[in-house]
């Protein structure tokens, strides 16, 4: 039951204004004792609730995912292991799982046809999985997605056939280990918002992504904003509403 229709009960005396307080107060959540979910978060921040796998056990998620789709909401669940996903498959037979980005995902409705552009760039092989996880939260949020792999500073003759498309994105997400320096490239080349993700990707002392995390946050680029170390979802969601907001305008 939605507000509305609370409210409407209150008008027609069906129930008293403390009962419609309790029912208001607990809309927009389910209490599962163990989580407490947020069925209303879409409408406020434009992303429904999305599911941290770590942490959890199978059972937790599994519970989890089957309150979502009592509430008839599509499921995004991240940094789930592939023996994560075969529990959840065991219960859940629409779930899918997304090897590389390393989430599962349930569609309950269907999505509509993707919009605008956001373009996901890594600079190395080894930085796919956080790469993908952007890739793949910035599809979740309607946009439609063009991926630029394996484009590092070490060879920028890779990237350059690419900066044409990356020029008419509406967002770019730029994903690097090592010295970081592929954001600051990608932001000598273009106008348009960059979204920089530090990898934990490195030889020796980089300092699990800490090396990267500095130099992206001391590029010399404007225009650039950096999430934190393998932080792929934060960025999908940052260049996602960049995109909305583009769609809009």
């Amino acid at each position: 039951m939605n507000i509305t229709d609370i409210l409407n009960d209150v008008a027609a005396g069906k129930i008293s204004a403390a009962d419609a307080q309790r029912q208001i107060e607990k809309s927009g959540q389910i209490d599962l004792g163990f989580a407490r979910l947020d069925t209303a978060r879409a409408k406020r921040c434009g992303l429904g609730e999305v599911v941290f796998c770590p942490g959890k056990t199978p059972e937790q998620i599994i519970k989890i995912i089957f309150a979502f789709k009592q509430a008839g909401q599509n499921v995004l669940a991240t940094r789930a292991t592939p023996e994560l996903f075969r529990a959840v498959a065991a219960a859940h037979g629409d779930a899918k799982y997304h090897e590389t980005a390393r989430c599962i995902t349930v569609e309950i409705n269907p999505r509509p046809e993707p919009v605008g552009l956001v373009a996901i760039v890594s600079a190395g092989t080894a930085d796919l999985p956080v790469a993908e996880e952007a890739a793949l939260t910035a599809e979740w949020m309607g946009a439609k997605v063009e991926r630029v792999f394996d484009a590092g500073v070490a060879g920028l003759h890779r990237l350059l056939p690419h900066v044409s498309l990356l020029r008419s994105a509406r967002a770019v997400v730029v994903v690097a280990g090592m010295e970081g320096a592929l954001p600051s490239v990608v932001g000598g080349l273009i106008d348009k918002p960059i979204v920089a993700v530090p990898t934990s990707i490195g030889y020796g002392l980089s300092f699990g992504g800490f090396a990267a995390l500095l130099a992206m946050l001391n590029s010399c680029a404007a225009g650039i904003t950096v999430v934190n170390v393998d932080n792929g979802f934060g960025a999908g969601v940052a260049a996602g509403l960049i995109n909305r907001v583009g769609e809009q305008s």
